[in-house]
């Protein structure tokens, strides 16, 4: 019996050893990891996500916001920091998609920034252009150059997003169609409906697509005569390419 007893005991003791030595590590990595909220930040990390495809925004345009707001961080009291309050205003930025605030155990603040990635320029007729990113968001017009394909015409912003945008993100993933196609242009048809006409980076003509819808199957078309005509009467045969109506391809030539 007492050796029962005194193995329990010793159970207990090596259980009790053991949360012992979890707490003090969670404390010590606690403390090691939160700032002193009277010591003051000396300075703010920040860094903006790589994206080749987007150049909004640069590091000095955030440092401005955030002073302009009296919210940069470096040399107030870490206690006085108010790290949502900071992500709040940040992602009002258009240009942002998101945004990670920290504060480091060094006394410095840390901001993540991910912008967002455009998919299609639209330039509206008689309109101010704009952005349209990959998830639908507006992006408002900006002195930012860009080698997207850019969307003309009868377009607005419903349009845009409801029926262009999974047609230019199907372009910006298909890297012949990214290379060849250079600019939609919409326009209405004789029934009033809006139609697309798709400028080429190579060849001389215009391809005459009509709506939006099926696009993969159109531009699957397409390809197949490139590949196969193409090649042998060239780029510039042909005056338009109407491929807007089922297992069928109807071209003009240039008169000339």
């Amino acid at each position: 019996m007492k050796k029962k007893i005194l193995k329990l005991l010793k159970i207990l003791f090596v259980a009790l050893l053991t949360l012992a030595v979890a707490a003090y590590l969670v404390i010590a990595m606690t403390s090691m990891t939160t700032p002193d909220p009277e010591e003051v930040c000396v300075d703010v990390t920040l860094n903006i996500e790589a994206n080749p495809k987007s150049n909004f925004i640069s590091k000095s345009d955030i440092t401005s916001m955030l002073v302009k707001r009296k919210l940069y961080p470096k040399g107030k009291k870490m206690a006085e920091i108010n790290t949502r309050l900071i992500e709040t205003y940040l992602k009002q930025n258009k240009f942002i998609e998101s945004v990670d605030c920290y504060k480091s155990a060094s006394n410095k603040f840390c901001i993540t920034i991910k912008q967002r990635t455009p998919s299609v320029y639209v330039v509206p007729t008689n309109n101010s252009g704009f952005f349209v990113d990959r998830n639908g968001e507006i992006i408002p017009n900006t002195i930012y150059k860009t080698n997207l394909v850019i969307a003309t015409g009868d377009i607005d912003k419903t349009y845009a997003v409801k029926e262009l945008l999974p047609f230019a993100n199907f372009i910006q993933d298909n890297d012949f169609w990214n290379n060849q196609i250079e600019q939609i242009h919409v326009t209405r048809n004789a029934e009033n409906k809006r139609v697309i006409e798709l400028v080429p980076r190579v060849g001389n003509h215009i391809v005459h697509m009509g709506s939006a819808s099926n696009y993969e199957k159109k531009l699957k078309r397409l390809k197949t005569f490139y590949d196969k005509a193409i090649g042998t009467v060239g780029w510039n045969k042909y005056e338009t390419i109407n491929i807007q109506y089922d297992n069928q391809i109807i071209c003009t030539k240039h008169k000339n």
